[in-house]
């Protein structure tokens, strides 16, 4: 199989590393071929920490993707999350170049580089320049000013930093593991790309991913995106939060919440127990609804702070679109109705689309990260390269000339 035709996706998770291998097809939807998994422990809040363990860790989810897919990995688009991430509005202003006063692509990519001209604290970097929109001679609301007469042009962007040594072990972990990575994209933003559509970004929409070891959200409006974060809680706090209040095994509290976990009290019966013996344990019994407040109040805990977020860019309770949960967390019972609680908002559990596979690989939560960095990166090779405007991404090694234009998609 031709190599071109091959686009692999790696998700450097706190519990889970995924790896999707996917065939680009002429006038087809591009069609997955394999999924890897591997528990990820090297991994902590989203950053590494053991950078041996993480490598070991990459190989056997890629080897399990070969196993299934037939092809040989040589490299991956990877996601990059952590509570390291951050991001701020800044803008770019330039004078427009050409003598008839006609906005040139070159002008575009000027703007915003000079929207990058940003002030950083010291061991951290930019890694995207998302331009939200441009204004010409004082006109704003311009999503795409090329082509356009002018003098002067602004960008209005959102800035996406983080820790260099933080970005620097994933990128080392990914070469260790014998990989090349072709671009870094955070995780909210693949999964935007996986299972927002165009009208749900148009009207205002929050994606919440629910992963292990954070929660990542993302808000979108007019198409736009207008903030994003990565919050440094996710399902593992409410792992160990059961084996603390019920002085059980990690291990034993992982099958409680996957098996009895819920966050609705009300649903649960007060006399309902749980036999501990059946989940390795040596005795004992447990509640039921002892089990679901201790859920309850730490997923309302995650949730008040995303609210916390939302009411910072003055949108709680006002996107029409609502709330699209992603990631593992998301299929937590009884969630939607929760976060409809708290968050004022309409919610639903999204679902990647746009890609073709077998069922269980496709309409599965947990995988709209590896599923949108396989979508961002097909979006980036079936335009002409005219059409590629600058995005500023990691310059961590020799790899920046590869990636540096791979953001379009999420550029207006």
């Amino acid at each position: 199989m031709p190599k071109e035709k091959i686009i692999v996706g790696l998700d450097v998770g706190t519990c889970n590393i995924r790896v999707a291998v996917a065939q680009i097809r002429e006038k087809a939807l591009p069609q997955i071929l394999g999924v890897g998994q591997a528990a990820s422990a090297g991994i902590r809040k989203g950053v590494v920490v053991d950078i041996e363990e993480t490598v070991k860790n990459i190989k056997e989810a890629i080897q399990m993707a070969e196993r299934i897919s037939g092809v040989k990995i040589e490299d991956v688009f990877v996601s990059i999350g952590g509570s390291h991430i951050s991001c701020r509005s800044s803008r770019g202003v330039i004078a427009v170049s050409r003598a008839d006063g006609e906005i040139s692509q070159e002008d575009k990519e000027r703007v915003i580089s000079a929207a990058k001209a940003v002030s950083l604290q010291p061991n951290r970097e930019i890694l995207h320049v998302l331009p939200r929109r441009f204004v010409v001679d004082g006109q704003g609301t311009i999503k795409e000013p090329v082509g356009m007469q002018g003098v002067r042009l602004e960008v209005d962007a959102l800035i996406v930093e983080g820790s260099t040594p933080f970005i620097k072990n994933l990128i080392k972990c990914v070469r260790e593991a014998d990989l090349d990575e072709n671009g870094l994209l955070l995780s909210p933003l693949a999964d935007s790309r996986a299972v927002l559509s165009k009208k749900q970004k148009e009207l205002g929409v929050l994606l919440l991913d629910f992963g292990g070891g954070t929660s990542g959200l993302a808000v979108f409006e007019e198409g736009d995106i207008i903030h994003c974060q990565i919050l440094p809680v996710g399902s593992m706090h409410i792992t160990n939060d059961i084996a603390i209040g019920l002085r059980v095994s990690i291990e034993t509290a992982e099958k409680i919440k996957l098996e009895y976990g819920s966050v609705l009290p009300d649903t649960i019966g007060k006399k309902e127990m749980i036999d501990l013996t059946k989940l390795g344990e040596s005795e004992g019994q447990v509640s039921r609804c002892q089990v679901v407040e201790i859920i309850e109040a730490r997923v309302s805990e995650i949730l008040d702070l995303v609210n916390k977020e939302l009411k910072k860019i003055d949108r709680a309770g006002l996107l029409p679109a609502g709330v699209v949960l992603v990631g593992g967390g998301a299929k937590l019972t009884g969630l939607v109705e929760l976060t409809k609680e708290k968050l004022k908002l309409p919610v639903q559990v999204g679902m990647p689309d746009g890609l073709e596979g077998v069922a269980e690989q496709i309409n599965d939560s947990s995988l709209a990260t590896v599923c949108g960095l396989i979508l961002s990166a097909l979006s980036d090779e079936i335009k002409p390269e005219s059409e590629h405007p600058f995005a500023g991404l990691s310059q961590v090694g020799p790899t920046v000339n590869k990636i540096k234009k791979w953001l379009k998609g999420f550029l207006p």
